[in-house]
């Protein structure tokens, strides 16, 4: 059965509250495990996160069977790996082998013995896979809140007035740029590969593709050469194209009527659901390709973005376009983050297939909830969100609304805007770009977990990582404060 963590930690063992973390180390892991460090010792934050994971994870569990991995454990390693940008080869490095991880993990520090934990690669995937979005936005949003506390000053109450800035940034995700020609290469190579895989893996009797090699090989050269040609140069290139694509049809034609054949050979074999519809999904795709090709290249036809996909192994990738210079062209979803005076992220939104303009209102609800009335005293906005309608409702609730107007003002837009507190605000609201440069560095600027639900759940253990460290890096400042000065006294 899964616990929360070790209720009775052995002699060998430092206790979280105890574990000594570097005060003037320049890397980016000791602040983070002065964030987690802060969690355990807070005394109502830790009873509160381990009620929503227990709710999550053990609701309806038997308390019988092989243990599993801590709750505490799993927190750990999902920060950690946002934290620092780290793949999960590295992941399982630190945990296995790095003394102040496996001191935070409440493991032996060395992993030999009988008795020593030992990450597997696989194991943590799983393990840290089992937190969904939901549950992390209700972690990051309690997170988000006690951290302000960090923050107060000793001789008052922690301000509940709260200047919020909010911004859309785009987190990626991981593939190649897309065109119509290299999507029909990657949905040929899948299919080829697939069948490869089921006759050698499962011994399915599929006839016809002992030279499965070939096809692929075949396949490559076509998109290769009809590549260059369509975005190259030279004399007689619209013939040139013309031609190379009518021979890279021809072979993605016949592929996928060998592949069609292979499909109805399967529905004769004991084949499980999921082989069969992944290797029908990449059918699926060639032929879709193969439509697209010919009509953007031989009959000049343009595409509408409704019938585009831009990745078929994250279909759920959107093309966006934000008017810069460089990159042009990004591929993603927007992210939205709202952060505080205090640089820590009360908020944050990922509308996919939504306008980030219909964004500001469900905010400031989310924190006027959370907070209380009359708790933000300025939100801000880039200028992609204004809607007058929307700035005259949250003017009655937040007492200064920064939603500079795009394009040309009247006199009394103008006037609004050029006020001292409209213009300190507008100001103060760059600084929410250093902050999308550490959450970029923080794992936040490109998803490597697969699919949507993987990518939402990346977001979420992203921003929790990254309010961590800023949390921890105000609480190591602070105990380099007290060293330097016990130091001097002495």
């Amino acid at each position: 059965m899964r616990q929360r963590f070790e209720p009775a930690p052995g002699l060998h063992l430092t206790p979280i509250e105890k574990i000594v973390l570097p005060l003037r180390s320049r890397d980016e892991l000791p602040p983070i495990l002065a964030g987690l460090q802060w969690i355990w010792s807070h005394p109502t934050l830790k009873a509160e996160i381990f009620a929503l994971l227990d709710a999550k994870i053990l609701a309806g569990k038997k308390a019988t069977g092989r243990t599993g991995m801590d709750l505490w454990q799993i927190l750990v390693l999902g920060v950690v790996r946002l934290g620092l940008d780290a793949d999960w080869d590295r992941m399982e490095h630190l945990a296995n082998y790095d003394l102040l991880v496996r001191q935070m993990l409440g493991v032996p520090v060395t992993p030999w013995g009988e008795e020593s934990t030992v990450f597997h690669h696989q194991t943590m995937r799983d393990n840290v896979a089992l937190l969904d979005d939901q549950l992390l936005e209700e972690i990051n949003a309690r997170i988000a809140a006690a951290g302000r506390e960090v923050f107060a000053k000793k001789t008052a109450r922690p301000s509940r007035r709260l200047k919020s800035r909010w911004t859309p940034y785009v987190l990626e995700t991981d593939v190649h740029f897309p065109t119509d020609l290299n999507l029909l290469w990657d949905a040929g190579r899948k299919c080829v590969d697939l069948i490869a895989k089921y006759r050698a893996q499962f011994g399915y009797a599929l006839a016809g593709w002992r030279k499965a090699k070939e096809w692929r090989r075949q396949l490559k050269n076509c998109e290769r050469i009809a590549s260059r040609i369509v975005y190259g140069g030279g004399p007689n290139k619209e013939a040139r194209v013309k031609r190379a694509v009518r021979k890279y049809l021809t072979v993605g034609r016949a592929l996928a009527a060998k592949v069609n054949t292979s499909l109805l050979d399967l529905c004769d074999q004991p084949v499980e659901a999921a082989h069969w519809e992944a290797l029908e999904y990449f059918h699926r795709m060639v032929a879709k390709h193969l439509d697209l090709v010919e009509r953007r290249l031989l009959q000049e036809e343009i595409i509408p973005a409704g019938e585009k996909v831009f990745s078929l192994f994250e279909p759920h990738t959107e093309w966006i376009q934000k008017g810069k210079q460089r990159p042009n062209v990004e591929l993603g979803h927007r992210l939205l983050i709202a952060t505080d005076q205090h640089h820590l992220i009360q908020d944050y939104a990922l509308p996919v297939g939504k306008a980030d303009v219909d964004q500001s209102v469900p905010v400031a609800d989310r924190l006027l909830g959370r907070y209380g009335a009359g708790s933000l005293t300025s939100l801000s906005f880039d200028k992609g969100f204004t809607r007058t309608e929307d700035r005259e409702l949250l003017s009655l609730y937040v007492s200064q609304v920064v939603m500079p107007k795009r394009g040309k003002k009247n006199a009394a837009e103008a006037q609004r805007e050029s006020e001292k507190r409209f213009v300190a605000l507008r100001k103060q609201h760059s600084a929410v770009e250093s902050e999308i440069n550490s959450l970029e560095h923080h794992g936040l600027n490109r998803c490597l977990d697969v699919g949507l639900p993987g990518y939402r759940r990346y977001v979420g253990y992203g921003v929790m990582s990254y309010n961590l460290h800023v949390i921890g890096r105000e609480l190591l400042a602070r105990a380099r404060v007290r060293a330097e000065t016990e130091r001097m006294a002495a």
